[in-house]
């Protein structure tokens, strides 16, 4: 035995650990490399980042579909209308559940238990959630792929411009608007015979609810009723008790000239019928400045010299007030409706996905950027927030 092995007995020799170091090495690298493979990721998507469904707070649903609060600027329904017509089949089932439960009791009567349909929408939320963060059953870009020529129509040029992706959330909306409608019917239309008198909307409704809604006035009343009935037939079928719980999306004329009236009523301070510029410029012209107007400035409000130029655009007849029908241009812009959202949805969608600045859509412009159509539904694991633009 050598002296230097004598004095150092079990002492490892320098290639001994230099292979222990290069395998400890290796170790640590493969723990590191499988605890995040890009292959799992298809196309690009992100490890953190997930769709997650959001169908309306249930109490809300129920509360505002029975005080009226879906139209006008009602709250549960200002939400940016889902992008894909799959994820709003899926928010729409989620929805139906929770509406269901709510519900029950005057759908199916008292004492009766829930059936065995009637499972825990959380386990459905889970299901479902895991079905649209699939790559391999629910693609993003193979989504895109596929919708891409549903939405650029007119014309067919291989861009989407921003008014053929408004038509298309518009769309969008106005089938969940429709659905939401057809189902709240049901509580009302007893007897199932597609239509609803004012009496049976009554009753039911003085059982649970109050008289106001968002729109801060009691149009929850025969006025509103007989508005919505455009047949003039004492009852309401399933277009017009749409228009009923939508007055702010709505084509009736009788509709928007009920909506343009109560505006006078609680703008018109001496009672005349009519708005003078005062009584514009302290009770709309600041309420309406900036929507839908892509030049607004904020040093607009207040501004009397602005607030007459606009007031002067509105009184066509140039008599020095402002009418009820005179009214109608800025409707929109004071119960803001679905037309309005689907441009704020499309305008930021384009803001977010256009790169080349050219205001229109690539195809492959809109793979690279799914989120910021599929926003509505993005959530991010690492903060624990919903990335709600319009929701």
């Amino acid at each position: 035995m050598t002296p230097a092995a004598a004095a150092a007995p079990g002492r490892k020799s320098p290639v001994v650990v230099l292979l222990l170091c290069v395998a400890t090495i290796s170790l640590l690298m493969f723990i590191l490399l499988s605890s995040y493979s890009p292959s799992l990721q298809p196309h690009g998507r992100s490890p953190h980042r997930r769709l997650k469904l959001h169908p309306k707070n249930s109490a809300a649903v129920a509360s505002s579909y029975g005080t009226g609060e879906s139209g006008g600027s009602g709250a549960q329904n200002r939400h940016a209308a889902p992008f894909d017509p799959a994820i709003a089949e899926l928010e729409r089932r989620l929805e139906d559940k929770e509406w269901e439960r709510e519900h029950y009791r005057l759908l199916h009567g008292d004492g009766e238990e829930k059936d065995d349909h009637m499972k825990d929408w959380e386990e459905f939320l889970k299901e479902e959630e895991d079905f649209i963060n699939d790559d391999d059953r629910f693609n993003v870009s193979d989504r895109i792929r596929a919708l891409f020529p549903k939405i650029d129509l007119d014309p067919q040029d291989g861009f989407v411009s921003l008014d053929e992706l408004i038509r298309w959330n518009l769309e969008q909306a106005r089938g969940d608007q429709l659905h939401r409608s057809a189902r709240e019917m049901e509580l009302y239309d007893k007897n199932g015979d597609g239509i609803v008198s004012f009496g049976d909307f009554q009753t039911l409704r003085k059982d649970s609810h109050g008289d106001g809604n968002s729109l801060g006035f009691p149009w929850w009343k025969e006025e509103h009723f007989n508005a919505s009935d455009a047949n003039g037939d004492g009852f309401l079928n399933k277009a017009e008790f749409h228009d009923f719980l939508n007055p702010s999306d709505s084509d009736n004329p009788k509709v928007i000239n009920l909506l343009c009236r109560q505006e006078l009523r609680q703008r018109d301070k001496d009672g005349d019928g009519k708005l003078t510029f005062e009584e514009y410029f302290h009770g709309l012209h600041d309420h309406i400045h900036g929507y839908d107007d892509e030049n607004a400035e904020i040093s607009h409000i207040g501004n009397m010299t602005i607030a007459k130029e606009r007031f002067s655009k509105l009184d066509k007849d140039n008599d020095g007030f402002i009418s009820e029908r005179e009214l109608e241009p800025i409707l929109d812009k004071l119960y803001l409706s679905e037309r309005y959202y689907a441009r704020q949805q499309a305008t930021h969608a384009i803001s977010e996905a256009d790169k080349d600045h050219d205001g229109r859509l690539t195809l492959e412009e809109m793979i690279e950027n799914p989120y910021a159509f599929y926003g509505s539904v993005y959530f991010s694991d690492d903060e624990d927030y919903f990335h709600e633009e319009f929701r």
